[in-house]
């Protein structure tokens, strides 16, 4: 009897030991398909991010009012075109992840040219907001003198906006079939062009912001070039057929989740476009604007790498989708929000030790330094949290369930935070500090409406699992956390 229970007991050993061999060369096949996704994605996404704070960097040292400008036309204008662009194209993200997961490799390139003619007639509607920069900020309350320089840069911003149709549609064409190494390389080089030709034009032929502006154009569109020739001469063969009539078919399906999906990213983007508006009607607007603005930079430099994972969750998502396999979704949901979640602590521990150190690389200005540090607390805040939910939006995008970010974001940004960040910064005079605060969504419902914040986020976060008709596997979770806090076993899942 005795024996059998000692043979009972190294069965089970046995069993448990497999399993967590199992789990291990599991997660290492994971973290290897993220990591081709994610390891470019964010690369990418720091070079193109880079090239405006490159040229914002540049402009600070031409003078406070030019920085200002810039500032204004990079968060209200340029984010206004991203937001509208990249929300729309990312709808290829869906398509084109789920149809490359289903093995119908013709139809990437039919979403390809469909997204290409809906994201142009977009870009056609926005023209106007940029052609009439100047008194569209007077009526909105800008500075004028601000608003006159901030009309000139808008006029050379609108071929920025021209290179997003090509950047992002081919960056997500691309990073579907995990043949995103070639933009890396693009961005690689642009970015180098780019710090080059600034300082030429800007520093050497004192061409100033003209010449900034050039340069800027320029690295915009010198990876596009590249990506065109790539995806239409032989880099992706069994995925691009060549042009076709096709594409001028079943548009409304497309322009659909297009539309679900600019709602869902322009909602959160436009956000921090209203910030910047609202910090120019505060008392010394100009180095309320300089600092909110520096402060919105870096954190979209760490931004950069939730949106890489944000790429990496729905190209993984769609992927497993399009083969049928939802426990491989799950599977792939709970390691990039883990992965992104724990650089994100990383981070936040960096940013709140280096406070207002790091506004030295915008701007001169003693007082807009002083202004950064005083805001890196909430800025480190920001950081840690915005570390997951880009992930979690990138998993709806993958299921196609855009629509359910689109209503939290309304909710959290709109009914809650700005509300109460013009009665704070206004009506009891705190001014910029509370402002940027108001980015930090889960304090502030914890001050104003817990229950709201909670059942949101929980019903946003259930849907999203219900979608693979699965509850969350917390076993799995601890095993994976486990792993990530012993990097010895995980270098062993590599030998």
């Amino acid at each position: 009897m005795g024996g059998d229970i000692n043979q009972k007991l190294l069965t089970e050993t046995t069993k448990n030991e497999e399993e967590e061999v199992l789990f291990k060369e599991r997660l290492w096949t994971e973290m290897k398909k993220l990591w081709i996704v994610a390891g470019p994605a964010i690369f990418t996404r720091f070079s193109t991010f880079g090239v405006t704070v490159i040229s914002q960097a540049f402009v600070g040292h031409l003078g406070p009012t030019e920085l200002a400008a810039f500032s204004l036309c990079f968060t209200v204008l340029l984010r206004f075109g991203n937001g509208v662009l990249l929300g729309m194209a990312s709808a290829l993200e869906t398509l084109c992840g789920q149809a490359f997961g289903a093995k119908q490799y013709h139809m990437l390139g039919i979403y390809l040219q469909r997204s290409w003619i809906v994201l142009f007639a977009t870009a056609l509607c926005l023209l106007p907001i940029y052609i009439f920069t100047t008194p569209i900020l007077i009526a909105l309350g800008q500075d004028k003198i601000i608003a006159t320089v901030a009309g000139y840069i808008s006029y050379w911003f609108i071929g920025i906006v021209f290179s997003f149709i090509v950047s992002f549609t081919c960056q997500m064409f691309l990073q579907a079939q995990s043949k995103n190494m070639i933009i890396a390389y693009l961005a690689a080089f642009s970015i180098g062009i780019h710090i080059c030709l600034s300082w030429l034009l800007t520093v050497k032929l004192k061409y100033g912001l003209s010449g900034a502006l050039l340069s800027t154009i320029l690295a915009y569109w010198i990876p596009n070039i590249g990506q065109l020739l790539f995806v239409t001469c032989g880099g992706c063969k069994d995925t691009w057929k060549g042009f076709s009539m096709l594409a001028f078919k079943d548009l409304m399906p497309v322009v659909k989740l297009s539309l679900s999906s600019g709602a869902m990213l322009c909602l959160e983007l436009w956000y921090n476009t209203i910030l910047v508006l609202l910090t120019g009607n505060l008392k010394n607007a100009q180095v309320a604007i300089d600092a909110l603005a520096i402060c919105l930079n870096i954190n979209g430099w760490e931004m950069m790498i939730s949106l890489g994972f944000l790429a990496a969750a729905s190209v993984r998502v769609s992927n497993e989708l399009g083969r049928g396999s939802s426990k491989g979704a799950k599977f792939s949901i709970m390691t990039t929000t883990l992965t992104s979640f724990c650089i994100g602590c990383v981070l936040f521990v960096l940013f709140l030790f280096l406070r207002g150190r790091l506004a030295y690389i915008f701007t001169e200005s003693e007082e807009v330094a002083n202004a950064v540090a005083d805001l890196s607390p909430l800025l480190a805040c920001s950081i840690l949290l915005n570390s997951v939910q880009p992930v979690l939006s990138g998993v709806a995008v993958g299921a196609g369930w855009q629509s359910i970010v689109a209503w939290v974001n309304i909710a959290s940004y709109y009914l809650v935070g700005i509300p109460i960040g013009v009665v704070l910064g206004y009506v009891f005079k705190m001014e910029v500090k509370v402002i940027f605060s108001i980015r930090i969504k889960f304090c502030l419902f914890l001050i104003t409406s817990p229950y709201l914040i909670l059942i949101l986020y929980i019903f946003y976060f259930l849907n999203i699992f219900r979608v693979f008709g699965l509850a969350c596997c917390w076993e799995h979770f601890f095993k994976l956390l486990h792993l990530l806090l012993s990097p010895g076993k995980l270098i062993g899942i590599s030998r």
